[in-house]
């Protein structure tokens, strides 16, 4: 229990921090190619819609993956198994 927990603790902090770094680094024209990056998905500019009269329900989902969060990943995934051993 503690090491899944531990792994989505170092999951969740590399995901944050390269969001972090990619917003951050956007600005910085030398540094800009960290922000360079996609986002995957369906109904995130427009989504699906079910109007049941009562109750409206909205389907979407979109993932946006940039450099800095693979390296901030990465980089979390390499201390959480370090600290592992």
């Amino acid at each position: 229990m503690k090491k899944n927990f531990m792994f989505f603790f170092y999951l969740i902090s590399g995901i944050i921090v390269g969001s972090l770094i990619a917003a951050v680094s956007q600005q910085v024209s030398w540094l800009s190619w960290l922000a360079f990056g996609t986002t995957i998905g369906f109904g995130a500019n427009a989504p699906a819609v079910l109007d049941l009269s009562v109750l409206t329900v909205w389907f979407g989902f979109s993932f946006t993956l940039t450099v800095a969060h693979v390296l901030a990943i990465g980089l979390a995934m390499a201390l959480y198994s370090s600290r592992r051993r």
